[in-house]
Order: C-alpha cells, then sequence, then structure tokens
C-alpha cells in the first residue's frame, strides 16, 4: 500500500487551515501537535501520562472493553453467526483503566484493554483548554480513545475525522469510500460500536474466502503515526486502526460539513434497504433511475421548470423544510 500523504502547507495548530478540514483526501500531519503538554507527558513515560490525565479527571465513570488475550487486540464478533462478540464491557473508573493498562505493560500475553469515544469535556474537564484543536469554530465533538494494544476492524463514520495521537503509536490503514464493495462489510445490526465492519482480518487475511481484499489493498493507505502527529480522515472513508504500544491514547474531533438540522444520510440508507432492495429486479433499476434523476445527478438546472416557490424537498432543503418533511416522514412510518 502506499503512504498517507504527508500535509505540507501551512499549518497553524490553533488554527487549522480550511483546506485541510474540508478537503476530500486525507493527510497526515507530522508533529502539528506535538506541543501539546499531554503529549510532552507522554514521551516522559506511562506513568507520567497517567499522573497528567489524572489531574483533570473528576472521577466520571467510563465504558471499558476487554478483550481475551488470544482475540491479539482484535475487537470482533466471538464466531461465525456474528451474533455476538469477542469482548465483555464494564464500567470503571479511568484511575482503574490506567491502573490496569500500567500492570499488563510488560506482560508477555495480556487482554486488551479499550476505553472508545468517551467525549474529553465530560471525563477531563479542562484539558481541552491547554490541548487545543483550533477547528475554526466548527460543532466538532472531541472523544478520546485509550487501551493498550488493540486492532479495530476497518469501518466508516459519517463526520470528517482529525485524529491526534496523543500517546504511543497508532497505524491507520484507509481506503477511499469506492472500495466498501472489496472489504467484505459485516451486518449493519449488531455491530462492535455501531457501524458495520469489514470481516477481513487484516493481520492474517484469507484470501481464499475474500479474495476482492487484494483490490483494496491495491488503493490502501498506511502510516504510523507517533505522539505529536495527527491523520484527517474524510467522511466516509474506511479506516483500520492498530494500537502498537502498552499504552495509547488518541484524541480525535468530529465534524460535519452540513448543517446541524440534517438527518443522516444512513437513514436513508435504512430506508432504501426496507423498500427497495427486495422489489424485482426492473423495479429496483426504475428506482435507480429516479434516485439519478432527484438525487445523485441534479444540479442547479435541473428544476428550472419549477417555481422557486414550489419547489420543496427539490430545492436548497433549510431547516423549516426539513421539520415539515420530517414530520410527514414519521407520520408515514406510523401507518
Amino acid at each position: 500500500m502506499r503512504d498517507i500523504p504527508v500535509w505540507t502547507g501551512a499549518f497553524d495548530p490553533d488554527a487549522l487551515p480550511a483546506e485541510l478540514l474540508t478537503g476530500d483526501a486525507p493527510f497526515v500531519v507530522r508533529g502539528g501537535f506535538a506541543h501539546w503538554p499531554v503529549v510532552q507527558a507522554a514521551r516522559q513515560s506511562d506513568e507520567a501520562l497517567a499522573r497528567y490525565l489524572m489531574g483533570f479527571y473528576r472521577g466520571m465513570g467510563i465504558g471499558l472493553f476487554q478483550i481475551p488475550p488470544e482475540a491479539g487486540g482484535r475487537a470482533f464478533y466471538a464466531d461465525e453467526t456474528l451474533c455476538s462478540f469477542n469482548f465483555t464491557r464494564h464500567h470503571a473508573t479511568l484511575d482503574q483503566v490506567l491502573t490496569g493498562l500500567l500492570g499488563l505493560a510488560h506482560a508477555p500475553v495480556a487482554p486488551a484493554l479499550y476505553v472508545g469515544s468517551t467525549t474529553v469535556d465530560a471525563v477531563l474537564p479542562g484539558f481541552l483548554d491547554v490541548n487545543r484543536l483550533g477547528l475554526g469554530g466548527r460543532d466538532a465533538l472531541v472523544s478520546l480513545w485509550l487501551g493498550n494494544r488493540s486492532r479495530v476492524a476497518a469501518h466508516y463514520d459519517l463526520p470528517d475525522n482529525l485524529a491526534v495521537v496523543a500517546a504511543g503509536r497508532r497505524r491507520f490503514t484507509l481506503f477511499p469510500p469506492e472500495q466498501i464493495h472489496n472489504l467484505y462489510m459485516g451486518p449493519l445490526d449488531p455491530t462492535p460500536a455501531g457501524q458495520p465492519i469489514s470481516l477481513v482480518d487484516f493481520t492474517a487475511p484469507d484470501f481464499e474466502r475474500f479474495p476482492r481484499f487484494r483490490r483494496a489493498l491495491d488503493a490502501g493507505l498506511v502510516a504510523e503515526l507517533e505522539p505529536g502527529d495527527a491523520v484527517f480522515i474524510p467522511s466516509m472513508w474506511l479506516h483500520h486502526i492498530e494500537g502498537l504500544s502498552p499504552l495509547n491514547l488518541l484524541i480525535n474531533a468530529w465534524w460535519r460539513q452540513t448543517p446541524e438540522y440534517m438527518d443522516s444520510p444512513v437513514s436513508a440508507l435504512h430506508l432504501a434497504l426496507m423498500t427497495i432492495k427486495d422489489l424485482p429486479e426492473k423495479e429496483r433499476r426504475i428506482w435507480q433511475h429516479h434516485f439519478q434523476h432527484f438525487v445523485f445527478g441534479a444540479d442547479a438546472t435541473t428544476w428550472e421548470h419549477i417555481p422557486p416557490s414550489a419547489q420543496g424537498l427539490l430545492g436548497p432543503v433549510g431547516e423549516l423544510t426539513m421539520r415539515k418533511s420530517r414530520a410527514h416522514l414519521l407520520t408515514q412510518l406510523k401507518r
């Protein structure tokens, strides 16, 4: 696979360049956040990092995944039925998690402990005041990911994502959205963490079972990140993430390019699966043309023959139009 391109333009971590935050291709930023106090603490030692984090902690409970040693850090399904998972969920405090991670640091074989997608402001109030992300006023959700050696299967997220490695080392393997067919995605439900995941084991791919995965690898991008490095992952790019150190901390920000009142396209996908997928083939082809006409092929000239006052959802969708249409859809779904 090729390396993820490195950002070479102007870079101010307190005011990140708009072209970076709105792009449609991934970039790695080397050392862009090396000045963060949390990165400086992590470079001293794992114990120094733990003391630094505990300086912000106020006792909030957090969710913890525990993955058995034989899984090699891979959070996945328990068996081929894809109905249950190979990890257990627990409630813990941050000091308990950090004590567990430090205690396992030198174990030759250890379970994986993993705290995922935990809101930073909730669990570490004040942390972002001194470890700043200059997102240009974007309404971003900033989360932390803490654990030892782990593997998160390839998946996609709707928002854009800027992920900063604050401690440890992580390997990111990225695929453009059109590679979803070659990654052999699992079910929409159940999933380990809300999104469908690739069923391919990246450390030992079974090319007989998943032959198209070779095509995905040809299109893949990879980078290993050190503390202070960051990667921008555009919306819907598939990403596989590996924690490579005994203690890893990632801080990431998610945001969308669209207004908050707009619904998730995932809802439309679910409705399409419910209403279109099992139609006769000739009817599916008809609806394919309709979606091309009304959605994917539409541009500023498509509706010129309709007065703006009558365009409704065909015209620019504002918050009022969205609310009315959502209410109408909910009424239809309740029938």
